[in-house]
């Protein structure tokens, strides 16, 4: 367990906190399933030595650069490691994204749903963004299905590199503007 210093952000049934070392067979596992390497990519982690280095290089990095980062999810109570979620800033995106991860466990219950909109919560009132975006693959269905509830919608396609896949990206005007537009395939699209 962690120190309580390090939790971000609670919910009724998840805790959310700052990754750290001690965190690397987690990693190892999460990344490594193959709906994250199908839908995410693949990351290059095979080991805890990897795993360091990724939490190192990528979520404590971004703790100290922007003040937020990807965060472990933890079921509240037993602390027991179930995923990832928060915010990222990538240098192909004009806008902070939102990110998250689950293992096949714990998808279906919520728990993406429940973070997500708790940390689109803490974006727009402790962080002061006026947009997020999300990054998805087309056919990854279920996490449109989180990102539509937690009030994002469709905007373009996009590419992050110009050999990499054409990917969907979701946005969400957190200053209470106009409705997101329709997504591809729907009656008003």
């Amino acid at each position: 367990m962690q120190p309580d210093d390090t939790i971000v952000l609670q919910t009724d049934r998840l805790s959310l906190r700052r990754m750290s070392l001690n965190d690397a067979e987690f990693i190892v596992e999460l990344l490594n399933d193959p709906a994250f390497l199908r839908f995410i990519g693949d990351k290059g982690v095979r080991n805890s030595e990897d795993a360091r280095r990724y939490i190192v290089t990528g979520p404590m990095d971004s703790y100290q650069r922007h003040g937020f980062g990807l965060w472990l999810v933890e079921l509240k109570g037993s602390n027991c490691p179930i995923g990832i979620c928060g915010l990222l800033k990538r240098e192909s995106l004009a806008d902070v994204d939102l990110g998250f991860a689950f293992l096949p466990q714990y998808r279906s219950k919520g728990y993406a749903y429940e973070s997500a909109a708790a940390v689109m919560d803490h974006a727009r009132t402790h962080l002061g963004l006026r947009r997020v975006v999300a990054i998805s693959n087309a056919d990854n269905t279920g996490s449109h299905r989180v990102l539509e509830k937690i009030g994002m919608g469709f905007d373009r396609m996009i590419r992050l590199s110009a050999e990499g896949p054409e990917i969907w990206l979701m946005a969400s005007d957190l200053t209470g503007g106009s409705a997101p537009p329709p997504k591809p395939g729907s009656s008003a699209w």
